[in-house]
């Protein structure tokens, strides 16, 4: 499984770490030198998130942080893109419990 985040493409991406010694000029020295120059790889901030269908129907999708903070995201669903809210899924003994005391889902 590729780390991407299934709602706004996030995906890992290239750099470098750039080593440096010596004193700013700005500070008063003769200037920064770089040393060392290393790849390195920065990752998306990917959760697993169960969302609720309008259908009453459940998925899970592999999303980016940002895109749980944003609380809604729009995905493909039965041929047309839908925006569904982010919202944490009540699951098994939890959901049970709250149908027993007559609660109804968020709208």
């Amino acid at each position: 499984m590729s780390r991407v985040c299934e709602v706004s493409g996030k995906k890992t991406q290239m750099g470098n770490t750039v080593t440096r010694r010596g004193k700013p000029k700005s500070v008063g020295g003769v200037g920064l030198k770089t040393t060392g120059i290393t790849r390195r790889t920065f990752r998306p901030n990917l959760h697993h998130v169960r969302i609720e269908l309008p259908d009453g129907g459940m998925r899970t999708l592999r999303v980016a942080a940002s895109v749980i903070k944003k609380g809604s995201a729009k995905i493909h669903f039965k041929g047309s893109m839908i925006t569904v809210k982010l919202l944490k899924a009540t699951r098994g003994r939890n959901k049970r419990r709250l149908e027993a005391l007559g609660f109804k889902k968020p709208v």
